[in-house]
């Protein structure tokens, strides 16, 4: 390459940081699982199997969501070879895209989507700690013990990342096994309790009444519920800058976690289904417990609360971790809060970040408390906008080999366009689907998403005009 095309590079596709690279392979692969395995897999089965109504489509649904995310993972995997930086996602469309694009994708990230998913999942801890105290002392909690609850949780995480990464990583890497155990062993308990299971669950009702566009649609619906289950397979990527060698790292990661994480969800799935029927799973929110009471009794109800404690504690650290690195990536690009670009000088972690993605939770947090049904509420609000988002990202990768054709590519796409153009479809078909289904959620998610360029305008877009006179 010659030295001339190298210097007029972007600083993003360097390797310069201020950051520590603390994080090998395994805290990037263990991030990569603490984002996905939170919730959905203990609660998503349920709308799943509502919807499609018979057990073929439901395992299709989620063999589906998870080649999908692998394809998706395809893709990034270049992209984050080629800009090892802090950010993920809002680098890549910054680079191929005006600004404003990765700017407004950070906006609902942090006033939206993802804040208010870490304040959900904390109170899913919330109520399953709950639960565990019912079991053992035959009360509940009252409504503002679980917002204490979750409200601690939040902090708690918050004030261990703000010690540095290396902390965090160990943290991740305990989470990370804590989660394949607890799914394994609910997978090992369903298929060893053979009194109380039954193969003829896996086809009662095998296929649907019938086969027509409503079928497809119904599948489409599903699929939002897979893919929310599957969500932030990403996660590594915005810590790009404290991962060591990360232009390999991420990709295996990428790669290695998402795969492990398909196996155990179609295993953790096949074990439902073996001990509850299909009618069973599509009546209950928490179908895990559900089954595990079926196979032991009343201990499996105990095991799966504290299972599930573990597994929505670890997720909301792994969430924590990983946000906070955009907004700091945003600041540090004059497009956030001015203070959001500041490094700790001791730890070079972005306290500033944190403590605000934080106190933002926290006023969602104060807001959700009492918000019945909520759950599929918020992926319909927003499945429609990361899905925009997530097709902007995949079409970057065909803009930045066009942009930026020397750019160094230590890993290419495979099958490269043919993996892009599946991914592009399925996301395409299912954006369709997802507006046709769930229309006024999805345009509110999109509306709310909008406001940001308000703030883009006055703050971003003003100031650099100003810079440049």
């Amino acid at each position: 390459m010659p030295t001339s095309q190298v210097a007029v590079l972007p600083k993003d596709f360097g390797d310069s940081t201020e950051y520590k690279r603390d994080l090998g392979l395994l805290e990037a692969t263990s991030i990569v699982i603490g984002r996905i395995i939170g919730s959905g897999i203990f609660r998503t089965p349920a709308p799943i199997m509502a919807l499609v109504g018979c057990t073929s489509l439901f395992g299709l649904v989620w063999l589906l969501g998870g080649l999908v995310s692998i394809f998706g993972a395809v893709v990034y995997a270049e992209l984050a070879a080629m800009m090892p930086r802090s950010g993920g996602p809002y680098v890549y469309l910054k680079m191929a895209y005006h600004p404003f694009w990765a700017f407004l994708r950070g906006w609902a990230m942090f006033f939206v989507s993802e804040t208010a998913s870490i304040a959900a999942v904390a109170l899913i801890f919330g109520e399953y700690l709950n639960a565990l105290w019912a079991i053992a002392f035959g009360q509940t909690f009252s409504q503002i013990t679980l917002y204490l609850i979750a409200l601690i949780t939040i902090w708690l995480l918050t004030t261990i990342n703000v010690f540095g990464v290396k902390l965090s990583g160990k943290i991740q890497n305990l989470f990370g096994a804590i989660k394949v155990v607890a799914i394994g062993g609910i997978i090992g308990a369903s298929f060893t309790s053979w009194s109380t299971g039954s193969f003829s669950n896996f086809v009662n009702p095998l296929l649907p009444e019938t086969f027509d566009g409503s079928t497809f649609l119904a599948v489409g619906a599903a699929l939002r519920y897979a893919f929310f289950a599957f969500s932030g397979w990403e996660g590594a990527t915005y810590i790009a800058e404290e991962i060591k060698n990360p232009r390999r790292n991420l990709p295996l990661s990428l790669f290695i976690g998402i795969s492990g994480v398909m196996v155990l969800y179609l295993g953790a799935n096949a074990a439902y289904l073996f001990q509850l029927p299909a009618e069973k799973i599509a009546e209950s929110d928490w179908v895990a417990t559900e089954a595990m009471k079926v196979a032991l009794g009343a201990t499996g109800g105990i095991l799966i609360s504290f299972a599930v404690m573990l597994n929505t504690f670890g997720n909301v650290s792994t969430q924590i971790l990983c946000k906070a690195r955009s907004w700091q990536a945003m600041a540090r690009d004059g497009m956030f809060f001015k203070k959001f670009a500041v490094l700790s000088k001791k730890h070079k972690t972005p306290n500033n970040a944190l403590i605000g993605q934080g106190i933002w939770a926290t006023v969602l947090l104060t807001f959700a408390v009492s918000a019945a049904n909520s759950y599929e509420t918020i992926i319909d609000f927003f499945s429609a906008t990361s899905t925009v988002f997530n097709l902007m990202v995949f079409g970057a990768i065909f803009i930045l080999r066009k942009k930026y054709p020397d750019a160094p590519r230590p890993y290419k796409a495979w099958l490269y366009p043919w993996s892009l153009i599946i991914v592009t479809v399925i996301y395409a078909i299912f954006f369709v689907i997802t507006l046709m289904t769930t229309l006024i959620p999805s345009l509110i998610g999109l509306g709310l998403t909008s406001t940001g360029s308000i703030y883009y305008y006055f703050y971003v877009y003003k100031r650099s005009v100003v810079v440049q006179e």
